[in-house]
């Protein structure tokens, strides 16, 4: 099982993030994408990374807007896995807003 990251450990890991907040329990990014297109493609390409890591983030999307959760749950809260994803997500947001 992944090891949980201190408050410390999570609150250096958002500095880094882009429009990431959260605690130790999850992180959290919204982002409105151009169109609602761009949204969709944003969120399948998240999905095909998901599946690769095998680590699924909670996707809510609202017309061109998506919110990312990430959280381990089997850990019970936010794990290097959940850094690492987040990581992934900035990549895709910054080409789909490129």
């Amino acid at each position: 099982m992944a090891e949980l990251l201190s408050a410390d450990d999570v609150a250096g890991s958002l500095a880094q993030l882009e429009g990431w907040s959260g605690d130790t329990k999850g992180i959290t990014r919204t982002v409105a994408l151009p169109t609602f297109p761009a949204a969709i493609a944003a969120v399948d390409k998240v999905a095909e990374i998901a599946e690769e890591m095998n680590h699924h983030p909670d996707m809510d999307i609202r017309w061109r807007t998506v919110t990312f959760s990430c959280s381990t749950h089997s850990a019970g809260g936010v794990t290097g896995l959940d850094i690492a994803l987040a990581m992934r997500i900035d990549q895709i947001i910054a080409e789909a807003l490129a």
